[in-house]
């Protein structure tokens, strides 16, 4: 298998053993729901960082996929920090608007971006 396969099924077998164990926790009394709620969907915006910032890594055939890549990762790594950050310290609801508001800017900005290096090379 390869590398990047691997990671992405550790991340996904960490977020369901993490979601376990803190059901496991909230039965035993041990934390609230919202403390589980924090833990597991803070996770998946780490699991975003993660992943944007893999991104600009992989190797592409142009200059062009390159700089989409590098704008792209940064969009998404900013995202998914923004994401975690506010789901560890804003109130929940809160949090599940401006944290997805701010995934869904990023990949505006990396989708946009994207598009703009297209029509520019078009335009050439």
């Amino acid at each position: 298998m390869n590398k990047e396969l691997m990671a992405d099924l550790a991340w996904g077998v960490g977020i369901l053993a993490l979601a376990l164990g803190a059901s496991l926790a909230r039965k035993l009394g041990f934390i609230n729901d919202d403390t589980v709620t924090r833990m597991v969907i803070g996770t998946i915006g780490l699991m975003i960082a993660y992943n944007g910032n893999r991104l600009p890594k992989a190797v592409v055939p142009s200059v062009c996929a390159q700089r989409a890549r590098r704008v792209a990762g940064w969009a998404m790594a900013l995202s998914g920090l923004v994401f975690a950050g506010l789901f560890a310290f804003a109130p929940i609801p809160v949090a599940a608007m401006v944290g997805s508001g701010a995934v869904m800017a990023g990949v505006a900005v990396a989708l946009g971006y994207s598009l703009w290096l297209h029509a520019k090379a078009k335009a050439v």
